[in-house]
């Protein structure tokens, strides 16, 4: 191993302060380094991935601390990268989570299935998070802490070895522990700033929309065989964009690449962009195959049945995963103010959802039998944009994937649209003038 690389990176800790050292000392030692690089790449630039992930030897496998029934096995990781590249390590609390970031890495190989060998490790996920920044995040069943973390170069052939291993501690120390360092170029973008409330739109400017493809990066959605609901999406976003342009709306994405975007910063996005109309677009799966059609949602305080709140989980998990902390921390003062905003603007999401179902089912497009349904979706809680959330179809459903799949089916999905926006915001701007006089 290159020792000047493994005092690059991390060094062996076998104590957490020993370690918390190590990671400063890590952060600043890489802090220059990370300043001669451009801080975004080009709009054009795709993820040049410095290092790529091999998985013939890379692995997660337990290894027996001891012996005796109250002996607890440690978890051992190695991953074997193509060349060294910056990256940290760090724990999140509920659920208990080891996240490792790093900047460039190409994970087109990476099988969960195959990866983790460990009984304590619920579930591995790795993809890319932003531009030019990925994230490995391992659910553990427990309370772990970083006994020993470091990076090393093979002399070989100049790749580069990532081994941790996590020892299990009380759950009081591993709440003292977690959480993301703090980090200005490791960090999430923020949520853009709350100024005062947008003047609703009364029709004398364009609409202002913004488009949701869910999913993305290392939350891949619904999956059937090598189909993924983050592709279709995001394909279909990008069409629908286009009509609408061409409608005289003015459109914006919340991603327009395959990467992660937090809930929260989906939101953000709407904020910074003014957006007078949000709407989220999937494609779900159920394990019965029975479900089909499109389905509209709007926000519900709860969900208003279990197939919803079911629904709800599922599209909120990934956040939880990719280690972002969505906890309510707005205090009282501000909860009755959203609630207040929500009352005004509950309506005019329901207005919206009632013209897309109304338009879909008019273009002859299958809808489920209760089209209009309520889910406590978290991008629907926005309390000042009106807001949907579309499901196109079930990727579970053979005949709504080849629809998902068809580009006829698609542009009268899009056109369909396309007239329920034309409709709710003609609709709007009415109400908005009625409320001024």
């Amino acid at each position: 191993m290159n020792r000047t690389c493994r005092h690059l990176f991390f060094r062996p800790a076998a104590r957490g302060a020993r370690l918390g050292r190590a990671l400063a000392l890590t952060l600043a030692l890489i802090g220059p380094v990370l300043a001669l690089w451009p801080t975004q790449a080009r709009a054009d630039q795709t993820l040049t991935a410095l290092a790529v992930f091999q998985p013939k030897t890379s692995f997660i496998v337990d290894h027996a601390a001891g012996f005796g029934p109250t002996s607890k096995p440690t978890i051992n990781l190695v991953l074997s990268l193509s060349r060294p590249v910056p990256y940290r390590v760090f724990t999140l609390a509920n659920p208990p989570r080891l996240v490792l970031d790093f900047h460039e890495v190409k994970w087109s190989a990476f099988d969960a299935a195959t990866f983790s060998r460990s009984r304590h490790v619920k579930a591995v996920r790795a993809g890319a998070i932003a531009q030019g920044w990925s994230r490995m995040v391992i659910a553990l069943d427990g309370p772990y802490a970083v006994r020993q973390a470091e990076m090393a170069t093979r002399n070989l052939d100049g790749g580069a070895m990532v081994q941790l291993q996590l020892a299990p501690t009380s759950h009081k120390a591993f709440l003292a522990s977690a959480g993301a360092p703090s980090s200005g170029r490791w960090a999430l973008p923020k949520p853009a700033p709350v100024g005062p409330p947008k003047r609703r739109q009364t029709g004398d400017r364009p609409l202002t929309v913004v488009l949701d493809p869910g999913h993305g990066g290392i939350d891949p959605g619904s999956i059937n065989g090598v189909i993924y609901e983050k592709d279709i999406t995001l394909s279909f976003a990008r069409a629908l964009r286009e009509v609408l342009i061409r409608d005289g709306l003015h459109v914006v994405m919340t991603r327009d690449k395959d990467v992660f975007v937090p809930l929260e910063t989906r939101l953000s996005i709407a904020r910074a962009a003014g957006a007078d109309l949000f709407l989220s677009i999937h494609a779900d799966a159920e394990a019965s195959r029975e479900a089909r059609g499109a389905t509209v949602y709007t926000l519900a305080k709860k969900a208003t049945d279990r197939a919803s709140a079911e629904l709800a989980a599922r599209h909120d998990r990934d956040d939880i995963m990719a280690g972002v902390n969505l906890a309510n921390t707005d205090d009282r003062i501000a909860t009755v103010l959203m609630d207040l905003a929500r009352t005004e603007n509950q309506p005019r999401s329901d207005m919206f959802a009632a013209d897309l179902v109304k338009s879909i089912t008019a273009a002859g497009i299958r809808m489920r039998h209760r089209p209009h349904l309520e889910a406590a979706f978290s991008v629907l809680k926005s309390p000042d944009i009106p807001s949907a959330l579309l499901e196109l179809g079930y990727l579970s459903s053979s005949a709504d994937l080849r629809n998902l799949q068809d580009l006829a089916w698609r542009g009268k999905m899009e056109k369909a649209i396309a007239v329920a926006m034309d409709h709710w915001a003609r609709q709007d701007a009415a109400q908005a003038t009625l409320l001024r006089h």
